[in-house]
């Protein structure tokens, strides 16, 4: 509203194009100017305290307290208001930055320049307090300072000391050079006095060894003309021991001959004493006729051949019977073991699918002898197909609890298993009894060939073998003698009978009525492998009458072999009496041919007699002609010894000389040897002396070199002044130096930690403390400033607003009281200088009974909302 005239804003809006254009007092214009003039007339149209649609009374109340303060300052608050609570939240976020970083802020404001420093008392306890520290850290870099300063003054009298310890080495090592020079021109001179003494002492041991030589080379004459005289007289003395030789084999011959010539004479006397005892012999011989006995002896051992010969052949039948046999036997073993091979695969689908029914079946049998009556195993094993394509049509006829389960013929059998499996053991195992009265033969309702036109061809009973009490109890349960199975054909007659499915017809126990059901046939789990009974029956039988027989040959065999036993017995008697009697008609015959051997042996030994005088006496001239041998060998014998002992003195003369050359000339080259000892340690020692003198100077040289470069000096240049003056104050010694310069050395490591920046540091931190002082003690004055400062925006914003406050309760509260109820609005704040907390708090009751309560989006009901 204006004083002079009304504003009027128009709006056209064109829907073709989708454009507006406004218009200020029906003039042209553009939405700029339109906001500015709507700014000027402070009309706030999305503010909701000024404008408050019926629509937007929940979005009122959704405001906070926060929000509703703006909202108020802007829409009834004098301009300045909302610009005053703008800077003050400014400054306090301008405080949390100043706690961190910075420390002034200038802030330009519309009427006037306020400085404010946030948190300017904390921000100067802090200075001071960071100023203090300041202090005491400069006190103590004041001392480090110090001992910095006394540091280096240990340093460079350190390095002073390491400049001259090198020049003090090499004066040390120059004077041991000079030293050991003179030691070598002393041992030089020795060494030539030495060796001339001991030139005089060479020359005789070179004579006393020639003259040494001589006499060795004529003892080795000598003792080779003694060893071939000693050859000499070997030689002899084997020719007198061969001599000897000679006549001890001729006296040998001849006793040789003796003897041969007593044992003839023994041989001739035992020869006639022989031949006379067989001549008695065969005149008391009686002469008779053995050739009947001996024929009849032929005749029974030739029946006796013939009849081990049948035996053999016998034998030699019922072994390759025997052997057939065992072979079948093999053969038939070999199948009954395929036979329990399926019969495990079939145990090995048990224990895999139940478990607990396999540790039964193992406990079963090991303990049949705890059962009065038969117990048959679970009947997925007791259950032979006849053929396995019909395995599916018994397994889904029967259920798959009885497929596991065992059966038993008592009941107390069933019930005493059952207690020791499912009590004790904790197995899980299916048991059932079967019928007392068999139903195993029971007879269909019908004959299978009345069903034969439909397409079943058999009843399930014959479809399968199984013991008599499980399938008394198949058919007693499941009435498999009743219930047939179908073809091919029964797939033609497919609205009758369908095939592959189970068909069930029977009469309800409700209603009476028939009920049928069908449903299809699983695939056989259990039945697929099964076992020929009849065929393991033969089987079984087979190997009965094959070990029969087999014991029927080994009883035929062992007859036989006694038979062969005495039959042997009988051929070893008759042939011993067979020989008995060949004997017996050949005895005169070899009597009388072994005398006649006998006189011609003896014949042949008289002519073979030896003449002992005859022999006697060549043998004596034999050994008179070897005695006169003898004798000539040992006369050359003796002379040869004499030779030899006359050559054996001349040697020892030599060599008791040769022992008297050597012995001097030994004494002479001791004597030479200590001699030579002593020149050969002068020598060493003056090549010791010489090669130190050498190192002491290359040392010298090293030495001198590296003090010139500790001090810096050239080659050429001769060490200052300076430091000759400062080398004087400093030991002498290489061990007071050593000692010096490891105490200043000590003393310096103690100073830890300490370098040049630490003078560097202590300058800048005094530089510092004085800033700061300067900077602490122009903050404390604008403290003062700002204290005053903030106290006049503050009291310019707040006071305003209280007042503003207060006149909206109290109207509000008016109108609220006018509707006998209770309203109040007030200025709430947690903390004076959290000036973006500030906000205005509405509170309402509606009832007499209830307590105000603040306006909310969900405490208020619509009505009493759009109310308040």
């Amino acid at each position: 509203f204006q004083p002079h005239a009304n504003l009027i804003i128009t709006r056209e809006i064109q829907v073709v194009n989708n454009t507006s254009t406004w218009f200020i007092n029906r003039k042209p214009s553009t939405l700029k100017a339109v906001e500015e003039q709507i700014t000027a007339l402070n009309i706030q149209v999305g503010n909701l305290c000024q404008f408050l649609p019926q629509d937007k009374v929940g979005e009122f109340a959704k405001l906070s307290k926060i929000e509703l303060l703006e909202a108020t300052e802007k829409s009834i608050g004098p301009p300045e208001m909302y610009q005053f609570h703008c800077e003050l939240k400014n400054f306090r976020e301008k405080e949390r930055e100043l706690e961190v970083n910075i420390p002034i802020i200038e802030t330009q404001g519309s009427n006037c320049r306020k400085i404010c420093v946030i948190e300017l008392n904390n921000l100067c306890k802090e200075k001071s307090n960071s100023l203090e520290k300041m202090k005491q850290r400069v006190e103590r870099y004041k001392q480090d300072v110090e001992r910095y300063h006394e540091r280096k003054r240990h340093l460079d009298l350190i390095e002073m000391l390491e400049r001259k310890r090198p020049w003090v080495e090499y004066e040390n090592v120059r004077q041991q050079h000079e030293e050991v020079k003179l030691s070598r021109d002393q041992a030089k001179e020795e060494l030539k006095n030495l060796k001339e003494m001991q030139a005089p002492v060479a020359k005789k041991i070179q004579e006393i060894e020639e003259h040494y030589k001589s006499l060795d080379t004529k003892i080795r004459d000598k003792a080779v003309e003694i060893k071939d005289t000693s050859q000499k007289c070997k030689q002899k003395q084997d020719a007198l021991e061969k001599k000897d030789k000679q006549i001890e084999e001729i006296n040998q011959a001849l006793r040789m001959k003796k003897d041969e010539e007593m044992d003839r004479q023994k041989k001739i006397h035992n020869t006639r004493k022989m031949i006379e005892d067989w001549e008695n012999e065969l005149k008391t011989m009686v002469s008779e006729n053995l050739q009947p006995q001996i024929d009849a002896v032929n005749k029974e051992l030739k029946h006796l051949q013939e009849e081990r010969a049948n035996i053999d052949s016998d034998v030699s039948d019922i072994r390759t019977e025997k052997s057939n046999q065992e072979m079948e036997r093999k053969r038939i073993a070999g199948c009954i073991v395929e036979l329990d091979n399926i019969m495990n695969m079939k145990e090995e689908k048990l224990k895999g699918k139940f478990r607990d029914t396999h540790s039964a079946l193992m406990w079963l049998r090991k303990n049949p002898d705890k059962f009065k009556k038969k117990v048959c195993e679970p009947m997925m094993l007791a259950i032979n197909m006849k053929d396995n394509r019909h395995a599916k049509y018994v397994e889904n006829h029967i259920s798959s609890n009885d497929m596991r389960a065992f059966v038993f013929e008592s009941q107390e059998d069933m019930e005493k298993f059952l207690l020791e499996m499912r009590d004790y053991r904790k197995l899980k195992v299916n048991a059932v009894c079967a019928p007392a009265e068999s139903y195993a033969e029971a007879k269909p309702s019908r004959p299978i060939e009345e069903l034969h036109r439909y397409g079943f061809f058999s009843y399930l009973r014959e479809l399968f073998d199984a013991p008599r009490p499980v399938m008394s109890y198949l058919c007693f349960q499941y009435r498999v003698h009743d219930v047939p199975v179908g073809t091919e054909k029964t797939k033609n007659m497919i609205e009758r009978v369908r095939s592959e499915e189970k068909y069930i017809v029977k009469v309800s126990a409700y209603t009476n009525q028939t009920l049928s059901s069908n449903t299809s046939v699983k695939a056989a789990q259990f039945l697929t492998i099964s076992v020929d009974t009849d065929e393991r029956r033969q089987l079984e039988s087979q190997q009965q009458e094959i070990n029969s027989t087999l014991e029927s040959l080994d009883v035929q065999l062992t007859t036989l072999f006694e038979r062969q036993k005495h039959l042997e017995r009988r051929d070893n008697e008759l042939r011993q009496q067979k020989k008995d009697l060949l004997e017996r008609g050949n005895k005169r015959r070899q009597l009388e041919s072994k005398i006649a051997v006998k006189h011609d042996s003896l014949r042949e030994m008289e002519q073979d007699a030896i003449n002992l005088e005859d022999e006697s006496q060549k043998a004596n001239i034999q050994i008179k002609e070897i005695n006169a041998q003898k004798a000539r060998l040992v006369t050359e014998l003796m002379h040869l010894i004499k030779d030899c002992v006359s050559l054996n003195i001349i040697k020892a003369d030599l060599v008791l000389q040769s022992a008297s050359v050597a012995a001097e000339k030994n004494r002479l080259e001791l004597e030479y040897k200590a001699a030579n000892v002593q020149l050969r340690a002068s020598e060493q020692r003056f090549r010791d002396l010489d090669d130190r003198k050498r190192i002491l100077m290359e040392n010298c040289r090293e030495l001198l070199k590296k003090a010139r470069q500790v001090c810096k000096l050239t080659p050429d240049q001769h060490l200052p002044k300076e430091f000759q003056t400062a080398f004087q104050a400093l030991p002498n010694s290489l061990e007071e130096i050593d000692a010096f310069l490891n105490e200043e050395k000590s003393r310096a490591s103690c100073f830890t930690g300490l370098n040049a920046s630490v003078v560097e540091e202590y300058s800048k931190r005094t530089q510092e403390i004085q800033q700061l002082m300067e900077e602490l003690e122009e903050k404390k004055n604008v403290l003062e400033n700002y204290k005053q400062n903030i106290s006049q925006v503050k009291e310019k914003w707040l006071s305003p607003l209280k007042n503003l406050v207060e006149q909206i309760n109290e109207k509000f509260s008016n109108f609220f009281s006018s509707m006998q109820c209770a309203g109040e609005v007030d200025l709430h704040v947690e903390n004076e200088e959290e000036y973006d907390k500030y906000g205005i708090r509405i509170r309402v009751k509606f009832r007499s009974s209830t307590e105000l309560h603040e306006l909310t989006p969900y405490h208020q009901s619509g009505g009493e909302k759009s109310v308040s």
